[in-house]
């Protein structure tokens, strides 16, 4: 290579260096730089690591029993360059019991005696277990010896659960219909720049998981059908040839397969007739299983090209209550969901092999899951059905830290639902169900905690977090894709979701990464965004006639660099619309003054955010005198 070559690189790299440290960087963060375990570019860095779990899980579960008893084989391998003298174990039922810290109060339906571990044994060796103890969400366990650097630890354990009668995000649908979702014990992250994720679960804020390989075996009476994470292993066993055959057709069918019917479910033949089936499932590299049965939910399919380098298809499944005419809709509006997010926002291939929608009560994503709620509103069913479909990339496709981080993914989902409402309803519908659903509540809340700047961590956040973690970070990414133009925006994004992907991102992987992906540095405004107490309200203070045009003198009272319209009414009575990206904030994001050019008289001027809702817009408008 030339030497000017190499100089120039060099040089580039030191920019971006100097680039990236201009942000607030917490210490447990820059120290996860220094050890170049993450990169300035934007990049994983050349001593990034995560660690990694084999599951094998069997739960038996008989409804309607509430009782769900649990046998799992854990192998945990330390890609780190720590010894661990101890694990950190995350039992999420513990949720439900009495006494449990959380941030809403829970009634009787709710409470159970949360995780019951029965047995415990690590590497052979039996582990003492004190259940009434062993209360809280997190467990740290010793090891018998200490586990090494690319070392492994086996642990067998034999776990019962009750159902809770109170469904929300997992739990109890009716009597023979549950959803069972964080029931299985499982292994803390562990990573570069925290540790141990010791972060109690309060029933409010989301979850951060490894990346594991999974063979989840779930048995039920007869008659029952299981949808899980994964891919089906057995399905000769356990389904009758009729509803096998129905199945294996929907896999390359653009049409809705009813592989079973309420008039097939009263039949009670779909199932082998075994007193109990065993349905076993596979995932590899995914956060999370997750898992609904039941003997009376219809079950439709159909499939959906998601690559079309390969022609790929992925299935498109859903669960439902027969009378819920919103979920006979269910498979169609996710193949378009689907085929739509891999083809245009993010434009990634859809990375799993199906989907499942599952009627529950949570409007909650998990890997190739969604428990939605019924609606009488076909249109708002899909709305939901699209938002939890939109975080197959954010948290699953990348690893997002959503308990300190829920903007990283609940942002991006926002932001995907209005792009795809956009090509199913129109614009101005779409629009009008984000200003009103998204962005209403929070611009016009004067409240302190509203304005708490979007990096703050979500683990912190009550008052605001709903806000901090949807809208307002969802306006940030469309301000950004305004002020670069759809092009390169994609380019940034595609630069971030490919350096990321399997990986556990933190935002300021995010920040660099679409820096260094577009080849500007936006640092400027990632700070505007994310690290002040900013909200949007402009200010138009005066239109002055110049030589060949107007000059607008605009105050920003809020802060935010928000994209806006200036539509300037003419003496003839014709308008004139001149948008301004965020670029213009960039030197001054406290004032600028915009020139138009124009050989007509302006009578009047209004400033439009459009989605970009403005928290006083009575000093939006002028008029000549």
């Amino acid at each position: 290579m030339h030497k000017s070559i190499i100089l120039t690189a060099f040089c580039s790299l030191l920019l971006w260096q100097a680039q990236a440290q201009d942000l607030y960087m917490p210490r447990d963060i820059k120290r996860a730089y220094t050890k170049e375990t993450r990169s300035l570019d934007g990049r994983p860095g050349k001593n990034y690591w995560e660690n990694h779990g084999h599951y094998t899980i069997s739960i038996t579960a008989l409804p309607p029993d509430r009782t769900v008893k649990g046998v799992e084989q854990i192998t945990y391998y330390n890609n780190s360059p720590d010894t661990l003298k101890r694990l950190n174990m995350k039992l999420i039922l513990n949720i439900h019991r009495a006494g449990a810290a959380r941030f809403s109060p829970a009634d009787d339906n709710y409470l159970t005696p949360g995780v019951q571990i029965d047995e415990f044994t690590i590497n052979g060796t039996k582990k003492d277990w004190d259940n009434k103890r062993a209360a809280a969400t997190n467990q740290f366990i010793s090891l018998p010896k200490p586990l090494l650097p690319h070392d492994s630890v086996k642990m067998d354990i034999n776990w019962h659960f009750e159902v809770s009668k109170q469904s929300g995000r997992e739990g109890m649908i009716d009597s023979t219909t549950f959803y069972l979702a964080y029931f299985y014990p499982r292994v803390s992250v562990y990573d570069d720049y925290n540790g141990w994720d010791t972060l109690p679960f309060l029933d409010a804020q989301e979850f951060y998981n490894d990346f594991n390989d999974y063979t989840l075996n779930v048995t039920v009476p007869k008659n029952y059908i299981v949808w899980a994470t994964g891919t089906l292993q057995n399905p000769k066993q356990v389904l009758q040839p009729e509803y096998l055959k129905r199945l294996e057709k929907s896999f390359t069918s653009d049409s809705t397969i009813h592989v079973a019917t309420a008039e097939d479910l009263a039949k009670k033949n779909i199932t082998a007739q075994n007193d109990q089936n065993t349905w076993t499932w596979k995932a590899t590299n995914v956060s999370d299983m997750a898992v609904g049965i039941s003997d009376h939910y219809d079950w439709d399919a159909a499939s959906a090209i998601v690559d079309d380098a390969t022609n790929r298809r992925a299935s498109m499944q859903s669960a439902f209550l027969d009378n819920s005419a919103d979920f006979h809709h269910a498979v169609q509006a996710g193949r378009h969901s689907l085929s739509w997010l891999s083809h245009n926002w993010p434009g990634v291939p859809y990375p799993f092999p199906k989907m499942t929608s599952f009627q529950g009560f949570a409007d909650m994503e998990y890997p190739m899951m969604v428990n939605d709620s019924h609606t009488d509103d076909i249109a708002f069913s899909q709305f939901v059905q699209d938002h939890e479909i939109a975080h197959t990339y954010f948290p699953f496709y990348m690893g997002i830290n959503e308990s300190r981080y829920a903007f990283m993914d609940e942002g991006w989902a926002t932001t995907f639902e209005l792009l795809i409402g956009t090509s199913e309803v129109g614009k101005e519908k779409a629009e009008k169900l984000y200003k009103g659903f998204r962005i209403n509540g929070w611009i016009h809340d004067r409240a302190t905690a509203e304005d708490l700047p979007i990096i703050t961590p979500s683990s912190e956040q009550r008052g605001g977090y709903g806000n901090n973690s949807y809208g307002k970070p969802s306006l940030s990414y469309f301000a950004l894709k305004d002020m670069l133009g759809d092009d390169l925006f994609k380019k940034a994004l595609h630069f971030y979701m490919d350096q990321w992907n399997g990986k556990h991102p933190i935002p300021w992987d995010y920040f660099n990464a679409m820096s260094n992906g577009s080849g500007k540095n936006l640092n400027w405004f990632f700070n505007n965004w994310f690290f002040t107490n900013y909200y949007i309200d402009l200010d138009l203070r005066d239109v002055t006639k110049t030589d060949g045009g107007y000059t607008f003198a605009i105050k920003n009272i809020g802060g935010f660099a928000a994209p806006f319209d200036i539509i300037a009414t003419y003496s003839d009575g014709t308008t004139g619309t001149f948008h301004q990206t965020p670029i213009v904030w960039e030197q001054n994001q406290k004032q600028i003054s915009i020139t138009v050019k124009t050989d007509k008289t302006i009578q009047s001027a209004l400033i439009d955010g459009g989605i970009f809702m403005d928290a006083d817009t009575s000093n939006n408008k002028w008029t000549a005198k």
